[in-house]
């Protein structure tokens, strides 16, 4: 299972190689459509005290390190990481090969024979339908 990357801004660095980090995310509403934020803290291994209150840093998950500590930083929030993947892998592997040319040959062209679709006959205007009128009492009476 990969480990998840998360950015948020330093709210407390007062304990001793750890910080707490604030991570935001938006997400629409399934309902309203309307834009939410919801917050959480999460506690992160700083092994060096290097960051402080306000940084923008980058976490990523990791083994417990302690009860409520299973984040650790990687750096900080601007800087971009990526990890690697598969697809990555294998595009890195496909640009360091050996590129070789391959001539194509072109496909024969076909003859296509145009179709045209018959179209269906238009439909004549229906002739409007009688409205219905309300009698009056008058004209029922004289029935």
């Amino acid at each position: 299972m990969p480990r998840r990357i998360l950015e948020g801004k330093v709210v407390s660095d007062k304990q001793d190689k750890t910080v707490t980090v604030l991570v935001e995310r938006r997400f629409m509403h399934p309902i309203y459509k309307k834009y939410l934020k919801k917050s959480k803290k999460f506690a992160a291994h700083d092994e060096t005290n290097q960051y402080k209150e306000g940084d923008k840093v980058s976490i990523i998950e990791c083994r417990p390190i302690s009860k409520n500590k299973s984040w650790s930083v990687l750096g900080l929030g601007g800087v971009e990481v990526q990890t690697p993947t598969k697809k990555a892998a294998k595009k890195a592997a496909a640009k360091s090969a050996p590129k070789t040319e391959k001539k194509l040959a072109k496909p024969a062209e076909k003859d296509v024979k145009e179709t045209t679709a018959k179209k269906a006959p238009a439909k004549k205007a229906a002739t409007p339908a009688k409205k219905a009128t309300k009698k009056t009492t008058a004209e029922k009476a004289k029935k």
